[in-house]
């Protein structure tokens, strides 16, 4: 009902008609992975340098369907970033401005929901550049994988259990592959693999144990 309601205020809200199908029905069984690499982690402040964008259709990643794009920034690299995503100036200063790119990816992603691994921050730093587009936040639903995976592994956790959502430990936990972390490409591969895993253990009702020395497939079903 409130998600309902909120979805109508954007509606209205919304600057420019010709992004009306955010809000059309999702095509059934889709989503889409989300990653953006950044010259630093504040939203407020930081600019997007890459962002990559992947289609998912039920059980399939369409790894063909994708999205990719490097941004010029406004602001200068940090160099904290540079060590993380290894990104130069020289790298990105032939990109597209935010401006030229964000029409482009919303129509890729379309009213799909979105799926990603700290999820409110790629968000965050896109919405800053949506409101100045169409002067409304983007009203795709979000699916966060972190969260996924905590319900699969720690939902059930007696009080102070250690609790490690480390992009790295999910994706050991789940016996799924490191790609080149950090690029924007391949994490959003990564993360709708993590969806998509999880996804399927919760269909099959089964818990990721804690502890446990054997490889996940060897467990069954149990809540």
């Amino acid at each position: 009902m409130l998600l309902g309601l909120k979805r109508r205020f954007l509606l209205h809200r919304l600057r420019d008609p010709d992004y009306r199908f955010l809000f059309e029905p999702p095509p059934p069984g889709e989503a889409v992975s989300i990653d953006c690499e950044t010259t630093g982690l504040n939203t407020r402040k930081d600019d997007i340098v890459t962002v990559a964008a992947i289609r998912i259709r039920g059980a399939r990643i369409l790894a063909s369907e994708r999205f990719e794009a490097v941004v010029k920034p406004k602001a200068r690299l940090n160099p904290d970033a540079i060590k993380i995503h290894r990104l130069r100036e020289q790298d990105v200063a032939d990109g597209r401005p935010i401006e030229e790119v964000l029409p482009d990816l919303l129509r890729f992603i379309g009213s799909r929901p979105l799926v990603g691994f700290y999820l409110e921050f790629d968000v965050a730093m896109l919405n800053r550049h949506v409101r100045r587009l169409i002067g409304i936040d983007l009203p795709n639903a979000q699916i966060e994988v972190s969260g996924a995976y905590y319900e699969r592994k720690y939902g059930d956790a007696p009080p102070g259990t250690e609790v490690d959502l480390r992009f790295v430990s999910i994706l050991s936990d789940l016996d799924l592959p490191v790609l080149d972390q950090h690029d924007a490409y391949s994490d959003a591969l990564m993360t709708a693999m993590m969806h998509l895993k999880l996804a399927d253990l919760k269909a099959r009702a089964v818990r990721i144990p804690r502890g446990r020395d054997k490889p996940l497939a060897h467990y069954g079903g149990g809540g």
